[in-house]
Parts: structure tokens; sequence; C-alpha cells
């Protein structure tokens, strides 16, 4: 059993906290959280050991692993501590604000034997393993153009705090909504060479009401667009298009695939936990048996296209990505 703590026990802290009830290899018992009386009950229900401290913490031997879901420009010298106490690293996405920050996290988790998880739950949808796979078998055709949206009207209810912070969460939706967008469009295409992107905010808030939009040329010759819109109710949204059909996804386990000739099918596959199987993948890379399904490169080539679409977005005009 792998003893964790979790770092950070916001509204996604928490989720990862219930997720993990009844883990049989991966249990939660201690919590790292400034806001004492916010967490206290909480921490009580979940029996876990409150403190402050994240030093505390990485000092304690019986802790194998860390679970980041803290301030996104805190995940950098965050896990660098974590991998220089040898703890295992699970951080919530985005993994970093940069390209570079995120290798030197990459690389010192590496140095150190350990693993760094980066929370891409979406990658853990029935809906888009099945949607990934499809691609790959090559059934679609060649590859020609991919659309993508996600709006989360979750937004509404944060009127304060590090998320509305434009150091924190710059790009308007982007870096929360639309992060898991581009992340699904690398998975399945590959590195972006050239982004043009635009944020419109109509009013600042709070809440923000604003769009974020984004068109990508890809290296493999395929172009996307991708839009996130924070005030609208939770949408989502990622259609590939090929020379012999297309295929789009509509929701957690909601499949639609339309070949050339023939009539729509839509397909509904199991449902899961998805933040449970993000877990237990995990646990997997932790002990060995298969790599935690983010792999480096492709989030590396995520943060490049992300950073260059703040770029654009400043510039308002196009601009080439970070491929080192």
């Amino acid at each position: 059993m792998i003893h964790a703590a979790i770092a950070g026990l916001g509204r996604w802290g928490r989720n990862l906290v219930e997720a993990s009830r009844g883990h049989q290899r991966l249990t939660i018992v201690r919590a790292v959280e400034p806001d004492f009386e916010g967490a206290q009950d909480f921490c009580t229900k979940h029996q876990l050991a409150l403190t402050d401290s994240l030093d505390e913490v990485l000092a304690d031997d019986s802790i194998g692993a860390i679970l980041l879901a803290t301030p996104h420009s805190l995940h950098p010298a965050q896990v660098m501590a974590c991998a220089a106490a040898r703890k295992q690293v699970f951080c919530e996405k985005p993994l970093a604000l940069t390209r570079a920050d995120a290798a030197q996290m990459f690389d010192a988790c590496r140095k150190a034997g350990v693993v760094l998880a980066v929370g891409h739950n979406r990658r853990f949808w029935p809906s888009m393993r099945a949607l990934r796979e499809v691609v790959a078998s090559g059934e679609l055709g060649t590859i020609l153009h991919i659309e993508g949206h996600n709006s989360n009207e979750n937004s509404l209810a944060v009127t304060s705090g590090w998320r509305l912070s434009a150091e924190e969460s710059p790009g308007g939706g982007l870096t929360g909504a639309g992060l898991h967008v581009l992340d699904a469009f690398v998975s399945m295409l590959g590195p972006v060479s050239r982004v043009y992107a635009q944020l419109t905010s109509r009013e600042a808030g709070p809440p923000p009401l604003d769009t974020a939009l984004m068109t990508l040329d890809f290296a493999s010759g395929v172009t996307g667009t991708l839009a996130t819109v924070r005030a609208t109710p939770l949408y989502w949204r990622v259609h590939v298009f090929g020379t012999k059909g297309s295929a789009e996804v509509l929701d957690e386990v909601t499949m639609v695939r339309h070949k050339s000739g023939g009539a729509r099918e839509r397909v509904r596959l199991p449902v899961i936990d998805v933040l449970r199987a993000e877990l237990d993948a995990f646990v997997d890379a932790i002990e060995g048996k298969r790599p935690f399904p983010a792999p480096e490169a492709e989030v590396l080539a995520t943060l490049s296209a992300f950073e260059a679409a703040l770029t654009s977005m400043n510039s308002r005009m196009p601009v080439e990505c970070d491929d080192r």
C-alpha cells in the first residue's frame, strides 16, 4: 500500500481524495492546506492528518507519494521538492505555465527515479480513448482537420481567488477548460507548429465573461480550431475529420462516427470512475507495470502550443511553437 499526501484541498483536491477512498494500493493519509478552518471538517471525515507545511510531509518517511492540486505557479517548486525528497508525484494540469519549467520538472523526477504523472483526466474518458483508437487505426483515412470545444460553467461560482488571476490562469478559459482540448489534440495528432489565438473579454467580472479561440497548424499538416467559453453550460466536443470519414466525442461516453457513404453511428460506451482510473494509472506507473498515459513529449508539446497561444493573444499575430 502506498501512503500518500495531498497538497491543496480546493474543489479538485477534494475530488481526488473522494476518488481514492477504498483504493487497494494507494491511501491518502495526510493533507497540506493553509486554510485550516476550511479544511478541518473534510480532513476529520476522511481521517487525514492536516498540516500547512509541505516540507513537513516531504520529511515524513512513511509518505511515498504526493498529489498536487495547488495553484499552477507553485507546481515547479513543489515538484522539484518532491523529486529531491524521492516522493512519487501526481500533479494536476497544467504541470507548469511554461514548457521550460515543465522540462526541468520531468528531468528532476527522472534523475530522482520517481514518477511524474500529470492529471490530464480527459485522457481517461472512455469516449476519448475510443477516439484515439479510431484515429490511430487509419479508418478515417488521411486526417485533415480537427475541431474542439470545452466550456465549463463552474467558473460562474468562482468570484475570488487564484483561479481569477491573470498570472495563475492566463488566456481566460484556456488554462483550465481549453487545455483539456489542446492535450486531446496533441495526444492524437502530435505537436503543433503554429498558433493564432485571441482572447475576447465581454466583462472582467467576477465572474469573467470571455471567449478564447485558437487556430492551429500541426507539424503533420493537419489544421485545427479550438474554443472555450468559461460562462456557458458544460459542453465538450472533439471532432476529427479524415478523407474516409469523421468521428466526434460529445461527452465521457458518447462518440459519433460517420463513414463516407454511410449513416451516422452513435456509440455509447460504459461509464467508469475517471478519477479512480487516473489514480490506478499513477499506481501502475509507480509499480513499473506501464508508463503513465500522458507521455512527457506530449505534455511538453501541449505546453509549447499553450505558450504560443498566450503570446499570440497579446501580439494578435500567428506564433511559431517552440519544438525543442
